[in-house]
């Protein structure tokens, strides 16, 4: 099997390590990511300045690190490492979560949806913790994937479609199990916050606390980790609303395609 990883963490970050060691089991694994972290970038691709690539010293595989963001390196992993292409691409492993809305920011997500838009299996994956500074848990990714690895490289593949995995970050024998479920929703409050430099001048910060409540939320990803289930989520780059194509076709007074459902 040939293999292709990236991440929105950067080449040197510790997720890596641990995606590179699980895959390296199961084929030939090659690794372009950016050179720094690159997280909430989403699905951007760099048009107008040039694409540094360098050589990276990774355990002595074929490796290099860019100065772009995850989509810029699948593609120049496609084009340098795998240019007759490869069987899977795998994103991540990722510092914290990527559920529901969150999957539109994320590089990480990112990097399996430019996989699935050249064709190619794909695969995000995250450490879901959401307490700043409390431990990733890699080793919990680690073995889950290691033990999973079969089963989630298998499954009957549908074009324009990849898996976006979320992890809860505790011990390994704490998960309870698996859930393939739908996105469910994080928002945040006071996203865009008012500052001052030291020299008064006005600036503002975005980030803002996120207010997620599980039990609104049933049957999603959201809900499915908080109870320390590892949610699978089937993503597909379609995002048409095919329910609401009829009735705005009638508003507009215009017949609805032959591709709208």
């Amino acid at each position: 099997m040939r293999i292709l990883i990236t991440n929105d963490d950067g080449i040197r970050a510790p997720g890596m390590q641990s995606l590179v060691r699980v895959a390296s089991q199961f084929g030939d694994v090659k690794v372009v990511a950016p050179d720094r972290e690159r997280s909430a970038c989403g699905h951007s691709m760099t048009m107008r300045d040039p694409l540094r690539v360098v050589p990276y010293a990774f355990d002595g595989l074929e490796a290099y690190e860019v100065n772009g963001v995850p989509v810029d390196c699948v593609n120049v992993g496609l084009t340098v490492c795998w240019p007759d292409g490869c069987d899977l691409i795998l994103s991540g492993i990722n510092n914290g979560p990527n559920l529901g809305f969150d999957i539109t920011y994320s590089g990480t997500v990112a990097g399996a949806m430019e996989g699935a838009i050249n064709g190619i299996r794909a695969i995000s994956l995250s450490m879901a913790t959401f307490v700043t500074g409390a431990p990733a848990h890699y080793q919990t990714g680690e073995s889950w994937l290691m033990e999973n690895w079969v089963s989630l490289t298998t499954t009957p593949e549908k074009p324009l479609t990849f898996l976006n995995v979320n992890i809860p970050a505790i011990d390994y024998t704490e998960l309870r199990g698996v859930r393939v479920c739908g996105m469910g929703q994080r928002v945040y409050k006071d996203r865009v916050e008012f500052r001052e430099d030291p020299w008064g001048r006005p600036y503002y910060w975005q980030g803002g606390v996120v207010v997620m409540d599980p039990d609104t939320q049933p049957g999603t990803d959201v809900e499915a980790v908080s109870q320390g289930f590892v949610s699978v989520t089937p993503v597909s780059l379609d995002w048409t609303d095919r329910g609401h194509v009829e009735t705005l076709s009638k508003c507009l007074g215009h017949p609805a395609t032959g591709n709208s459902r």
